[in-house]
């Protein structure tokens, strides 16, 4: 007889999870980080359609269950490699999505192509449910159990090999799966030799899987020059790391470096993260002198204002602003770096190319986040610098709109200041983008900050290059002294002033002319009493960014597209934030199959109890209650996701340790929910459950950002005990809704146990979406905030009799 299948589902789910995660990852080396989006979108988008493959068929693929099931496993693992090729080979461009018709049908095909491994997973899954429709709370644990350790088991696989090898080891564990199925199932006709031809025609396919990273990325565009080659590659969960070297062309990596300047930079190894933000790594020079070149960029002003001593420097990637307050003879250097491996790096042999800038002497490096480092010290700096780590060419097309950064917000900025000895210097460096958006966004939050205190005018300085621009904040008032050096500064290096508390029009837009000195009149707008009026009627969106919303680089405003399409042919592509509209095209594509998805399959049923089932169950219900659900649980997953990047310092590690106390503890709340539906009813059981994750989600909006400054001294184990002890009541009770219906409906409508399951995953898709789409505009707290409303809207929508809704079911 055969045993229920826990354990091969729960492999299988274990699978799919860390597919959904490593294809994240690769479409972030590939193109950008806004297509994480899309990879959620795309496998819930496959759940969906299994839902409604399985309502449409179930009769037959029910007959011939066993040979089914473990067959589909089988097609996960081979699709998951040959899905991954075929949709490399789709000529998409994100960048010519707003003017080539085709860029859409290449999305949509990529969206189909990846979605199908996960077809073959929600098949499975859904059809063990209808087959064992009695155990269903069981098996819905099961796949949440292999989710959640799936996700924690794909961080380690990182750990291990390069995410291109990573696919393959992915789909063997859908193989173990599809074994462990034939032995649940008892299959006496179980056939070895199909699984072993499968392993070898997965090493065949994974062998020829190379990555096609996009034309328009740094690491792509810099191996166009003749000469260039890799020296070294590591990869982790935090990025992939490439050096290259250039024999033919040097690198000569000097952001805004001034055009009047007649140093010269000092050999460079060029560093790509995930292929772009590319920094360098310097050669250790033989004089302090050959440094020379590094007091000719905006970002060394702080050091001509007075006498620095003691450094922090934030995201000091290859170490050049490192070199340059050794330059300027700081003796004490504190630099913070969150990846490791960008550290090993700089003790790199390359022939006679030796750098070791983090063994100089007076530098201390210290691996984490610049924000928790802060919060764990008592000690003040004469200078506090965030360094100038993205790709200018991405930043000015908008493709860094949709990355989640917590160094740029209004808390991040008080804990800078409150960093600062008297006298003190905040500096940070940012591209010079026109229209200007970055330079301004950044004023605008220093001004929302200093004003908490008081004035704002005496404490605030910005410069300016051809192209990058640096704003000085001041722990105090700028000196007339240091008011004259900092002219001197930008007069001997042709830079331009922007503001400082005693400038005038005249000293505006001198060298790097623009036809309107934009950068001074707006600084000027800002500090002026129309303040918001200048920020509501701008072009684009400059409010401070916040922990809520934590997207410094989302300057897209919709007033402004009408525009910038009138000026698309006199450069205006330019200004349009294409990752923020993909983010829009993806939720199309997602409605739409949905739609497709959920109201095809109930047109094709009978026409007979069209909206009353047998034994009164409405279908109106089913759909309601599920997709509410399904939009619920991805909102606050989704949301305290996000909200843990904070504590647990990068996306990687909150998503394995989120990801994983959601699912696992949902899997408990599945686990139990058939005995507190048996005890106290099901639709009573759903009540309190409701309950529970209403009132858990509101008190941790009110202690979660107090709760994670007073653990500032942690270490990452503990943080991650304590982030997985803080999920899982809210976890264990989002697991009880789901199964608790299904049980319902095993009960009364079993044949609607599949469309239920696709509902839910279309809802799914477009909550993943949406959910991002609402943190950008109105904050994660938002996103929580309506995820508790649909939750108490389906108290009043599960599925049980009609006529018998108030009873216990």
């Amino acid at each position: 007889m055969a045993r229920l299948p826990v354990f091969s589902l729960g492999s299988l789910s274990a699978a799919a999870l860390a597919y959904e995660l490593l294809l994240m990852r690769l479409f972030s080396i590939i193109h950008w980080h806004h297509f994480a989006y899309m990879v959620i979108g795309l496998a819930l988008l496959g759940h969906a359609f299994s839902g409604s493959v399985v309502l449409l068929l179930q009769r037959h693929l029910l007959k011939y269950f066993q040979n089914v099931y473990p067959v589909v496993m089988l097609l996960f693992s081979l699709f998951a490699i040959l899905s991954f090729q075929w949709a490399q080979s789709v000529p998409f461009n994100a960048e010519e999505i707003l003017w080539d018709w085709r860029q859409g049908l290449y999305l949509l095909l990529i969206f189909l192509l990846l979605s199908v491994p996960f077809f073959f997973v929600g098949t499975a899954i859904c059809l063990a449910f209808l087959y064992f429709k009695r155990e269903v709370a069981k098996l819905y644990a099961a796949d949440l159990f292999g989710a959640g350790f799936g996700c924690l088991g794909f961080v380690c696989l990182l750990y291990l090999v390069p995410p291109r090898e990573a696919l393959f080891y992915i789909a063997v564990l859908g193989l173990v799966a599809a074994v462990l199925a034939c032995v649940e199932l008892r299959l006496e006709r179980f056939n070895l030799i199909a699984v072993v031809a499968a392993f070898f025609l997965l090493q065949w396919s994974a062998a020829g899987l190379h990555l096609h990273i996009s034309p328009y990325k740094s690491l792509s565009q810099t191996r166009l020059i003749n000469g260039t080659r890799v020296v070294a590659e590591k990869s982790g969960p935090l990025g992939m790391l490439t050096v290259l070297a250039s024999d033919r062309v040097p690198f000569r990596y000097a952001p805004g470096m001034s055009l009047v300047s007649g140093s010269e930079p000092l050999p460079q190894l060029a560093v790509f993260t995930d292929a772009d933000n590319m920094t360098v790594i310097t050669r250790r020079p033989d004089r302090i002198e050959e440094l020379d070149y590094l007091d000719q960029m905006t970002s060394a002003l702080p050091y001509h204002l007075r006498k620095i001593d003691d450094v922090l420097i934030i995201g000091s990637g290859g170490g050049n602003d490192v070199w340059q307050a050794r330059l300027h003879d700081a003796a004490n250097i504190v630099a913070v770096e969150l990846n490791p491996q960008m550290v090993e790096l700089t003790t790199l042999r390359e022939d006679d190319f030796v750098s070791d800038v983090y063994r100089q002497p007076g530098v201390s490096v210290h691996i984490g986040d610049g924000r928790d480092f802060l919060n764990t010290r008592q000690q003040d700096y004469s200078l506090i610098q965030l360094t100038l780590l993205d790709s200018f060419n991405a930043a000015a097309a908008g493709l860094y709109a949709l990355n989640e950064n917590y160094l740029y917000t209004v808390e991040a900025l008080r804990l800078y200041l409150a960093h600062l000895q008297p006298e003190g210097y905040l500096s940070i460096t940012r591209w010079a983008k026109m229209p200007p958006r970055d330079t301004l966004k950044l004023f605008n939050t220093a001004l929302t900050v200093l004003r908490e205190k008081g004035s704002a005018r005496q404490h605030l300085m910005l410069i300016r290059s051809w192209q990058t621009a640096t704003l000085i904040v001041k722990n105090g008032i700028f000196s007339r002294q240091e008011i004259a050096a900092a002219e001197a500064f930008c007069e001997q290096r042709n830079f331009d002033l922007v503001y400082t508390p005693a400038i005038n029009a005249a000293q505006a837009n001198r060298f790097n002319m623009l036809r309107e000195p934009l950068f001074y009149e707006s600084t000027q707008a800002l500090l002026g009493p129309e303040r918001e009026s200048f920020v509501s009627r701008y072009k684009f969106n400059l409010r401070p960014a916040t922990d809520d919303r934590p997207y410094f680089q989302h300057f897209f405003r919709w007033s402004s597209l009408p525009e910038m399409i009138d000026l698309f042919d006199k450069g205006g592509a330019s200004l349009i934030e294409s990752g923020y509209l993909i983010i829009f095209a993806t939720l199309g594509i997602a409605v739409l199959s949905s739609i497709v998805l959920i109201l095809g399959p109930l047109l094709l049923l009978p026409r007979s109890s069209s909206v009353v089932g047998e034994d009164g169950v409405r279908r109106r219900d089913v759909f309601g209650y599920f997709f509410a659900i399904g939009l619920a649980f991805l909102f606050i997953e989704i949301a305290f996701m996000q909200k843990f990047i904070l504590f647990l310092h990068h996306p990687v590690f909150a998503a394995s340790a989120i990801l994983t106390a959601f699912l696992v503890f949902a899997g408990c709340g599945s686990a139990c929910s058939t005995a507190f539906g048996n005890r106290y009813g099901r639709h009573t059981a759903v009540r309190g459950a409701v309950a529970a994750i209403v009132l858990i989600s509101l008190v941790y909006l009110l202690i979660l950002p107090p709760l994670f400054a007073g653990c500032a001294g942690m270490a990452m184990t503990p943080r991650f005990v304590l982030a997985i002890t803080l999920i899982a009541p809210l976890a264990f009770s989002m697991g009880m809704p789901m199964p608790l219906a299904l049980d319902s409906l095993a009960k009364h409508r079993g044949r609607l146990i599949p469309w239920a399951w696709g509902i839910n995953g279309c809802a799914s898709v477009i909550s993943s979406v949406l959910a991002a789409l609402l943190a950008m505009q109105f904050g994660f707290s938002l996103v929580i905030l309506a995820a508790m409303a649909l939750y108490g809207a389906v108290v009043f929508m599960f599925p049980t009799p009609h006529k018998a809704a108030g009873i216990q079911s």
